[in-house]
């Protein structure tokens, strides 16, 4: 999981939490406070309603029915009277006298005023019980469902709420992930940038004065190493110009030894050939190295005809033109760095692939197949290292003659241009380059 998931995740998670904890306790406060007080207020009104039957009581033969009437109730609050074992009512029973406890009548019959919650027909009820004189009880039943509906409500709200926290803390989450990482952001472009060849790409030391510390280290390791690959360029430069001179000397040596060699014995014309063409390797090696020397060289965007120059180099290695085909002819390219990117392609092809058998040039993509044996996946990235080459040019015979050079002189020229090369099995068996040049 990325880093920027993983926190913007533990911020949803927290801020989810956090919320309904929050959301639970404030719940719970407020349902305690709301129906306590709800209990409050009819016990006040069951204590006033009882004061009244009470003062109806006390008369002369009373009519406990009308004085129930006189009381002010409502259709969530309703009363009952139990005097001489007989219940009292407004209206016709209906249940409600089940509706109070036994435990609550016995404590009432005692003398003992009582408050009980209770749920009755699935309706939550708050009983209220106060003894009157004579044996006779008093019974308020007061109805809780607009209350319950109120926590319901309340529930509801503080659930989104909590949801919408969430959401909340995911957005904060992600926006401060973004900022954090913003700086390793530009680091890792920046890296990217040195790796493609940009070697003197510097961080703004003003951008993250946070980061001043970080930026300067990666500012001067960039340089550092900018320096150390000057170094090495010019000393790779330095040595293939300086071996150009006695090679190109030894060369015209060898060549004058390989033309007499009808004249010598047969172990003496055979040294002078294999010395004609290690010189000949070492020669093409001196030059593949300059070439890499001078990769750091700005580009010459010129109007260059792929296709005719694609044609020429197959004709000069023996390979029939035909195998070139065109979709589009002409690029803005750096003339000199496509050529080479043609040249070594075609050359591997014939070196180790039995020849190319398709050059194909797309718009700004090249792509050369052969019928080899292909390339292994394991070196698929390492084929275009220095010095490296797949297990069909390594497995060759000890006089192979290639330099192990080529195709990371492909992949120089194709970063150069800020394009890739690549390389993958072809449908009917081989290998097949892919070169991309924006």
């Amino acid at each position: 999981m990325k880093l920027r998931t993983r926190v913007t995740a533990v911020f949803t998670v927290g801020a989810l939490l956090l919320s309904a904890v929050m959301a639970l306790l404030s719940y719970q406060l407020v349902r305690v406070s709301l129906t306590e007080e709800r209990e409050r207020a009819a016990v006040r009104a069951a204590y006033y309603n009882a004061s009244v039957v009470r003062s109806g009581l006390a008369a002369d033969a009373p009519d406990v029915a009308e004085i129930l009437r006189s009381l002010e109730t409502t259709e969530n609050r309703q009363v009952l009277v139990q005097r001489n074992a007989v219940w009292y009512s407004r209206t016709a029973d209906e249940g409600r006298t089940s509706a109070i406890p036994t435990a609550l009548q016995e404590r009432v019959r005692d003398g003992e005023a009582s408050v009980q919650r209770v749920r009755a027909a699935g309706r939550p009820m708050v009983v209220v019980g106060v003894p009157l004189p004579d044996g006779t009880a008093f019974y308020e039943l007061d109805s809780l469902e607009e209350l319950e509906r109120t926590f319901s409500t309340l529930a509801l709200v503080l659930t989104v709420v909590a949801l919408l926290t969430a959401v909340a803390g995911a957005a904060l989450g992600r926006y401060a992930t973004r900022s954090v990482l913003r700086p390793l952001t530009r680091v890792a472009e920046a890296s990217e940038q040195i790796a493609a060849g940009q070697v003197r790409t510097h961080l703004d030391p003003a951008a993250e004065p946070d980061l001043a510390r970080l930026t300067g280290s990666f500012n001067r390791m960039v340089e550092e190493l900018a320096d150390r690959v000057e170094r090495d360029r010019r000393f790779a430069a330095d040595v293939s110009h300086e071996l150009k001179s006695p090679l190109q000397t030894l060369a015209a040596a060898a060549s004058v030894l390989h033309r007499r060699a009808a004249s010598l014995d047969e172990r003496s014309a055979a040294a002078a050939t294999l010395v004609v063409e290690e010189v000949d390797r070492f020669g093409r090696l001196v030059n593949d190295l300059l070439e890499l020397a001078r990769g750091d060289r700005a580009l010459e965007r010129t109007e260059v005809d792929v296709e005719a120059m694609a044609r020429e180099i197959c004709r000069s290695r023996g390979v029939s033109p035909d195998v070139v085909v065109a979709d589009a002819g002409t690029w803005y390219v750096d003339r000199r760095r496509v050529e080479g990117i043609l040249v070594n392609l075609v050359d591997n092809a014939v070196k180790y692939g039995g020849g190319p058998v398709a050059v194909r040039i797309g718009d700004h993509e090249l792509v050369v197949e052969d019928e080899g044996p292909g390339i292994r996946p394991e070196d698929r990235e390492t084929v275009f290292h220095r010095f490296v080459r797949g297990h069909t040019a390594s497995d060759r015979a000890t006089g192979s003659d290639g330099t192990g050079l080529g195709l990371s002189l492909v992949a120089a020229h194709a970063a150069a241009h800020g394009g890739a090369a690549s390389v993958e099995d072809r449908p009917d068996g081989g290998a097949l380059f892919r070169v991309r040049v924006p």
